[in-house]
């Protein structure tokens, strides 16, 4: 079976710096002053992605005491805090938390932020090994961690219910994420926009031959132009 490669995403809306985002979930509310104009690709992703519901009944499927408390896994949507629980640590066949997407991918901008620092309470995207594998889960850092401020983007800060952060385990749920502080009508355009498509292996088969094909056809118009010299 081949590989499904997905499409780098920009998104649309761009932040003004002003946007709060308000969680809803099964502790408590969280309130986060997203770093728009930091990490404006990963702010406006999440902001879109908030606004398309995408993260609404999503549990958090990863807690590591004194380091981060993952969420925004896809595959937790319909799965109760039991199951998370279970699946989290291998015991449904076939169900990974940890392993969704949005079906797409964005840059990181971890290196390009200057405010980039993991402490209690960043909002930050989590990604694959690979650069440029963040999409749509997210976590939230419970402590100081240098370490990781030269690997993951810091997108946010907790303004209020920090407590909340602290408390939330496997299995709690996000109820929703409100944006406060948009441009609606930027917003509602942004979100208007058709997701990118991620590419079967048939289609990126597909497109090499035609790229090598064209490669082809230069090399021998080139050769040409040549002998006619």
């Amino acid at each position: 079976m081949g590989r499904i490669v997905l499409p780098v995403y920009t998104p649309y809306y761009i932040p003004n710096g002003n946007e709060v985002a308000v969680i809803e979930t099964s502790r408590g509310t969280i309130r986060v002053q997203l770093a728009g104009k930091d990490a404006p690709v990963t702010a406006g992703n999440f902001i879109e992605l908030a606004a398309r519901g995408f993260y609404d009944k999503l549990k958090f499927h990863a807690h590591k005491p004194g380091s981060v408390v993952l969420g925004g896994c896809p595959t937790t949507r319909t799965l109760g805090p039991a199951q998370v629980d279970a699946a989290a640590r291998g015991m449904i066949r076939g169900i990974h938390p940890g392993t969704g997407d949005a079906r797409y991918t964005i840059v990181d901008e971890w290196e390009t932020n200057p405010n980039n620092k993991h402490v209690l309470g960043s909002l930050c995207m989590a990604h694959k090994s690979e650069p440029n594998s963040g999409s749509c889960q997210f976590y939230f850092s419970l402590s100081e961690q240098p370490e990781f401020d030269e690997k993951f983007t810091v997108f946010g800060q907790v303004i209020e219910g920090i407590d909340t952060v602290q408390e939330l385990g496997v299995g709690d749920a996000i109820k929703s994420i409100v944006i406060e502080g948009a441009d609606e009508e930027a917003l509602a355009e942004a979100i208007s926009h058709e997701l990118p498509r991620p590419k079967s292996p048939k289609e990126v088969l597909e497109e090499l031959d035609r790229e090598r094909e064209e490669r082809r056809k230069q090399a021998e118009a080139d050769a040409a132009a040549g002998e006619e010299e």
